[in-house]
């Protein structure tokens, strides 16, 4: 009798973990599950198919120069540890889930201690909005490219990487499940009441640098509308610091956790305001309008702003090359700001309106519709092994 496949997964934060669940549940479908095991890192999702931690991922939801490099010495000590882990359990092949600077070392080491091993990235750096040196970093370590932009290909593989487009797994969400009936009645809030969703990040440092200026718009608009109902999706990764915040407001704002209750407050919301990041495309998904904000150091962000060779942050904004929702980045980021185009759109509904359908046809440029990205990267990874499904 056969071995089972040995699959090591690296994701360090919460959509590389949503990412990595979505390929292991492929996997064991085409393979079956007695047929393949997995070891590596990964969050709560990942855990539910099947893989035991090596550590808790958020230790590595790390963001910003400054941060990176006081954190540079756990960095390493964990990237170490995941190669012992490789060493020890000898997968078949490692899957590397985006988080640039963690998963790059990761590579290193794997390629320095186990040579003959396919080393497989998932979700590329976004080598075509700065820094396009990365692409040759990374063809010296990993053997094969997930990506999910059609657009990457032409960096990678003039760098003589082997690129597969697999897609966006978050342009396949399923919100079939979202009940924002249900979760209004439950929050005991009125089917015509206006409700405001904010969430402020996955990460430890997003909530320290984001979420206090939505604190203030928060404020600024209930102070105008006391009768706006506020919900806050808290990512597991930071649950308790996002729940430990709202309970200070001076106003009553409902804290949600679980991806069913946020999904549904997507669904509910009459705007959102959310950090920067894959949440964006999860909200144009389920018809949200919505204004991002985002923060980093301020050294981090003046670095970032001589390499950077976009003007959006946004993944849809970037596929219509148009602020389809503003963007409020570091000083603009502030309450008064924030409030004035959240007000903007709970004020027009015309203009909430114009806006979805804008999101709807920048999402459809994202290449919405296509082939299940989990199902394809499994079979990209079958592939790289030279193996079929069973």
């Amino acid at each position: 009798m056969s071995q089972p496949l040995c699959i090591m997964l690296v994701a360090a934060e919460a959509s590389g973990d949503d990412r990595g669940a979505g390929l292991m549940a492929a996997l064991k479908a085409q393979l079956g599950p007695e047929n393949v095991r997995f070891v590596g890192l990964g969050g709560q999702g990942m855990a539910a198919e099947g893989l035991a931690s090596a550590f808790d991922m958020s230790e590595l939801s790390i963001l910003g120069l400054l941060e990176g490099l006081l954190a540079y010495p756990k960095v390493v000590r964990r990237a170490d540890e995941m190669a012992a882990l490789a060493v020890r359990e000898k997968p078949d092949v490692a899957i590397l889930i985006d988080s640039w600077g963690f998963t790059l070392r990761v590579a290193q080491r794997l390629k320095a201690q186990l040579p003959d091993m396919p080393v497989i990235k998932y979700v590329a750096p976004q080598v075509w909005a700065s820094r396009p040196g990365r692409a040759a970093v990374l063809a010296r370590h990993v053997d094969h490219l997930l990506s999910i932009h059609t657009f990457d290909a032409p960096y990678f593989e003039k760098a003589g990487l082997p690129t597969t487009f697999v897609g966006n797994s978050t342009l396949s969400l399923d919100l079939s499940g979202a009940d924002p009936v249900a979760l209004r009645r439950r929050l005991a809030i009125g089917p015509d009441e206006p409700v405001l969703v904010v969430l402020p990040g996955s990460r430890p440092s997003e909530i320290a640098r984001v979420l206090p200026p939505f604190e203030e718009a928060v404020a600024l608009l209930k102070s105008a509308r006391p009768g706006l109902q506020v919900i806050v999706p808290a990512a597991a990764t930071v649950a308790d610091a996002v729940k430990a915040r709202v309970a200070g407001w001076p106003y009553r704002a409902h804290v949600v956790e679980g991806e069913a209750d946020r999904y549904s407050a997507m669904k509910a919301a009459t705007v959102a305001l959310a950090c920067s990041g894959t949440v964006t495309t999860e909200l144009a998904l389920a018809g949200a309008p919505m204004v991002v904000g985002y923060r980093l150091g301020p050294v981090t962000y003046a670095i970032l702003k001589r390499l950077i060779r976009t003007d959006y942050v946004t993944l849809f904004n970037i596929a219509a090359q148009d602020f389809v929702a503003p963007e409020l980045i570091q000083a603009d980021c502030n309450g008064p700001k924030i409030a004035r185009e959240i007000a903007r759109r709970l004020d027009d509904p015309d203009l909430r309106r114009a806006q979805v359908e804008a999101q709807d046809k920048a999402l459809a440029q994202m290449g919405r519709g296509g082939p299940d990205p989990s199902e394809a990267a499994a079979r990209a990874v079958l592939k790289v092994l030279g193996r079929g499904a069973a």
